[in-house]
């Protein structure tokens, strides 16, 4: 995304802040058409419709507050509309982010309740019965393997399910009906995340492809662009959702999710320009809305956005960037909601970021853990800076200091009991893992340590890149690739780079590292591919990287081929370097 094009976002989310008289015809807050276009036509009084379809809107985009303002204020207009009460119910239920909390499951499943006491259409009453289904079916988490979301575990896997086959018996009688589609879709796609062991993607797929046969006929409706992202984020997939990644943004240009949600595919696909464009647009939506709501605390949605963003300028080498918003999320003092899940994932794994992608070890090592935080409510965030330090003190010497912090992820992975968080436990046992190994290396036991780093490479790869995240604190496949270098093992390190970029397309550590692991391997052509792809990348840098300087002067170096692939790397932004 051009820089002319996040400045279009940035005046989109203008229209949050209040509004001049000369800027009175601006869509306000809410309005139908900075939310996308929705037609859900309900039985209650028309004076409520237009309103009715802007909550659907926004509830599309997953920004619950702001609809469950609309729906509330429907129902008080209108006691009668049962359709106010589903939608205040569905507010509640986040069908692919996190389940919801003991008071607003309480809340939903009333509102669920009020629904179906009242008066409605069949169509509507399919709708109401699906939700009251949700929160009526006795939770079985403790029996049921739960999935992982956008950002967090989705409920019980029974009540899912259950959901989605009451949504497929209203599809079956409203086969062309386009909100009792997108719902069902929506419903696939929870049934997919509360199964994650499907490798098939099974659900995913059959919602995409609904999806994509109601986007040709419905392009500006938010739900059909940003479930078709959902249905595709993941790397053999993500191409597929490209077009909608593009289109979204646009379609709701003040939701905060709705610009940072591009940003997943952007991601899966190595583009490091249009993430950042996306989540600082995000971010700005974000801090803008606080202002309006005349909150002070910082929103989990821009925190979320910030850690996607300092992923993608540290991939670039933007480091004077990166460190802006390392700044800026270190200084949060409170946010809102009150911590929650991807809020407390953020503040962890910022600052944990912005040292490792740099090999900043000291400042790994020596990271604080901010006391403000109640990390015992989410034991594996804090891992993520016992981890930092124990990588940090491992490549700096300190064995004894990173014994400590081992034993400190011990004991946070053993605190982490909720099984809602359990794909959080597998990863912190896979870290775990990876730090064992190169202390097992500083001991001088590098088959074990290679052997380690293997397996949890395996498992990594296995478990997959939970969407809270942009990607993995340093993905094991590619620290095995550094440990196969420093045992001058080239050809096989490349290898495990090769293999990193297949998941994560355009890392910098991993370009840097197969372009030297070729280098080493004698094999120049793949060097030189690499190491050009990588100066292309970071034409932009704002740091002193020493492997950017490094694959420079290699390719200056070697021939004039080289220079000419230099040359074209530094000036020419529509040339593609295939990886190998």
């Amino acid at each position: 995304m051009s820089r002319c094009h996040w400045l279009v976002l940035l005046i989109c989310v203008g229209w949050l802040l209040p509004q001049s008289p000369a800027a009175a015809d601006a869509p306000a807050p809410g309005d139908l058409r900075s939310a996308g276009a929705v037609t859900f036509p309900i039985s209650c009084n028309a004076s409520v419709q237009a309103d009715f379809n802007r909550a659907v809107a926004l509830l599309h985009s997953f920004f619950y507050e702001e609809a469950r303002r609309i729906f509330t204020a429907i129902a008080e207009r209108d006691p009668t509309c049962a359709m106010a009460q589903w939608g205040i119910a569905q507010t509640w239920w986040h069908p692919i982010w996190t389940p919801p909390l003991p008071d607003e499951f309480a809340a939903g499943k009333a509102a669920a309740e009020q629904a179906s006491s009242l008066k409605a259409t069949p169509r509507e009453r399919g709708f109401i019965e699906a939700i009251r289904t949700y929160y009526a079916t006795p939770d079985t988490t403790s029996a049921v393997p739960v999935g992982q979301s956008c950002h967090g575990p989705v409920g019980t896997a029974a009540r899912v399910v259950a959901y989605e086959a009451s949504m497929r018996a209203l599809r079956e009688h409203y086969p062309t009906d386009v909100e009792v589609q997108v719902f069902h879709a929506l419903a696939m796609l929870a049934v997919g995340y509360a199964t994650p062991t499907d490798a098939t993607l099974a659900h995913q797929k059959e919602a995409g492809e609904l999806l994509e046969r109601l986007w040709k006929h419905y392009p500006k409706h938010p739900g059909i662009a940003h479930y078709i992202i959902h249905s595709y984020d993941y790397p053999s997939q993500a191409q597929r959702a490209l077009a909608a990644a593009k289109a979204y943004a646009a379609i709701a240009p003040w939701v905060p999710h709705a610009l940072h949600m591009p940003s997943h595919i952007f991601t899966r696909l190595g583009m490091w320009d249009e993430a950042a464009a996306s989540n600082s647009a995000s971010a700005e939506a974000s801090r803008a809305y606080a202002k309006l709501r005349g909150r002070t605390a910082t929103e989990s949605e821009e925190l979320h956005a910030l850690d996607y963003l300092i992923y993608s300028y540290l991939q670039e080498g933007r480091d004077a960037e990166a460190r802006a918003v390392f700044d800026r999320a270190t200084s949060v003092k409170e946010t809102f909601p009150p911590l929650e899940f991807a809020a407390a994932y953020s503040l962890a794994a910022v600052p944990a970021r912005y040292a490792l992608e740099r090999e900043a070890w000291q400042e790994a090592a020596n990271a604080p853990v901010p006391a403000r935080v109640q990390w015992a409510k989410y034991p594996f965030a804090e891992a993520m800076f016992e981890y930092g330090h124990a990588l940090g003190r491992l490549h700096t010497g300190d064995l004894a200091g990173a014994r400590i912090a081992i034993a400190r992820m011990h004991a946070l992975r053993d605190a982490t009991t909720d099984i809602k968080f359990d794909y959080f436990r597998r990863h912190l046992d896979v870290q775990t893992q990876a730090a064992d190994a190169w202390l097992a290396h500083a001991e001088g036991h590098d088959a074990q340590a290679v052997a380690l780093l293997t397996s949890g490479a395996d498992a990594e790869d296995a478990l997959g890149k939970h969407p809270v995240s942009p990607g993995a604190l340093m993905p094991l496949r590619e620290q095995l690739g550094a440990l196969l270098l420093e045992l001058k093992r080239p050809r096989d390190a490349l290898a495990a780079y090769e293999a990193v970029l297949k998941i994560y397309p355009a890392r910098f550590r991993s370009l840097y590292g197969a372009g030297l692991s070729a280098e080493r391997a004698g094999d120049d052509a793949r060097a030189s591919g690499y190491f050009t792809q990588l100066v292309k990348q970071t034409a932009a840098a704002d740091g002193s990287r020493a492997e950017v300087t490094h694959a420079r002067d290699y390719l200056r170096a070697h021939s004039s081929a080289g220079v000419a692939r230099l040359d074209r790397a530094r000036g020419d932004s529509s040339t593609t370097f295939a990886t190998h």
